[in-house]
């Protein structure tokens, strides 16, 4: 389906120049939401066991076995623009969240793995090692919804909002008045477009595949384990909204109270060229 030109359309009904909704559409991404409460067919399941090819062993950290998040079926998921997923075969996250957790600084994939296992592989469902810990089984279906860089979107109650929001024009370094600048004149109708979007595509889901994950804490991980030194940028700093827009997550967990949640990250490139062994982790535990 020709998504971008259906939210063109919508938004010219709208009187909105095209123009404009042009500059909007270049931070638009649609996400794949993928929820147990969902309508349809399940393309996939969180937890349970997985179906591996005959002969391969559990995926593990030396002899730390892997819990898996999540499985999916590439063939039955949504098609989105710009988002190159592979068209079929299966994508398996496992993550041992607990120690990727606590090891921040972690070569990418030591607690985690990434594995796409072809269509037409003959698989069997998998024997958990006496160790792993096997999560409940939940189906997910999938619907989509709209996403846009944080900096574009209203917030309300987050803390980088009202940070952002917050800020008087003396306290903004020289970036992020060009950021309130590039929205005050070149997105005077940004509220009616950011509506429309996330009116046409609204899922809520717990987990989401692509979209963004630019979060202060996110992009300070994502720099630190990507940057040779293990500089952390600032948010809000140019190199760093750079470089998250240069990621993309394959699979974003929400926040869950008191439990571990993560976000598998993958560069644009090598998602295209199907380079799961690049995808990095970023674990967090939502404390009390």
């Amino acid at each position: 389906m020709d998504h971008q030109g259906q939210f063109r359309r919508a938004a010219l009904e709208l009187g909105i120049p095209d123009d404009e909704i042009s500059r909007f559409s270049e931070h638009l991404r649609l996400a794949i939401g993928l929820s147990g409460r969902g309508d349809g067919s399940p393309v996939g399941h969180i937890g349970g066991l997985p179906r591996l090819p005959v002969g391969m062993k559990w995926p593990s950290a030396g002899d730390i076995p892997l819990p898996l998040l999540l499985s999916v079926d590439c063939g039955a998921l949504p098609r989105v623009d710009g988002f190159d997923l592979p068209v079929d075969g299966t994508l398996l996250f496992f993550v041992h969240q607990e120690r990727d957790f606590r090891e921040l600084r972690a070569n990418p994939g030591q607690y985690a793995r990434l594995v796409h296992i072809p269509a037409g592989t003959e698989t069997v469902v998998a024997e958990p090692p006496s160790s792993v810990c096997v999560d409940e089984r939940i189906d997910v279906c999938a619907e989509l919804r709209a996403d846009l860089p944080l900096w574009l979107e209203e917030g309300e109650d987050e803390d980088w909002h009202e940070f952002w929001e917050d800020l008087e024009w003396e306290d903004m370094s020289p970036f992020q008045q060009q950021l309130a600048r590039y929205m005050e004149r070149e997105l005077p109708h940004l509220d009616e477009l950011r509506s429309l979007a996330h009116g046409l595509w609204s899922s809520g889901a717990y987990l989401v595949i692509g979209g963004y994950a630019d979060d202060e804490a996110t992009v300070g991980s994502v720099t630190a384990k990507t940057l040779a030194n293990g500089e952390v940028l600032p948010y809000l700093d140019e190199d760093a909204l750079r470089l998250a827009s240069e990621w993309i997550p394959l699979a974003n967990q929400g926040r869950i109270y008191e439990d571990y949640y993560t976000k598998f990250m993958i560069r644009h490139d090598d998602l295209a060229a199907a380079r799961w062994d690049t995808a990095l982790t970023v674990t967090y535990f939502e404390a009390p």
